[in-house]
């Protein structure tokens, strides 16, 4: 089984993209292109820059982490993507939000 990674674009507007693949090097280069394989949220919004990749192991485990970094506010983004957080800071922030929501 291949390995999953979690990875977040910096769009020409300033937002930022999070997706999750196999092949980060490919997906940047579908995204980048425009055609049917790129996500249309990143097609009026090119050219677009990696900024954050990391393993996470296997689909599931890249789904949730792709989940968690979307609940982020940017500015939670951007300190991932600098390295001031790490992505297993902010999967234990998410786990602590849903235990409570959970009741």
């Amino acid at each position: 089984m291949p390995d999953w990674y979690v990875y977040m674009l910096r769009c020409s507007d300033g937002s930022v993209y999070t997706g999750v693949s196999t092949d980060v090097t490919r997906r940047l280069h579908e995204h980048r292109g425009g055609g049917a394989r790129s996500a249309r949220y990143l097609r009026t919004r090119r050219p677009v820059d990696m900024i954050f990749t990391q393993c996470v192991g296997e689909r599931s485990a890249a789904l949730i982490a792709e989940h968690a970094i979307k609940r982020l506010e940017k500015t939670e983004k951007e300190r991932l993507a600098r390295g001031v957080t790490t992505l297993d800071d902010v999967l234990a922030r998410y786990a602590l939000q849903r235990a409570k929501r959970r009741g």
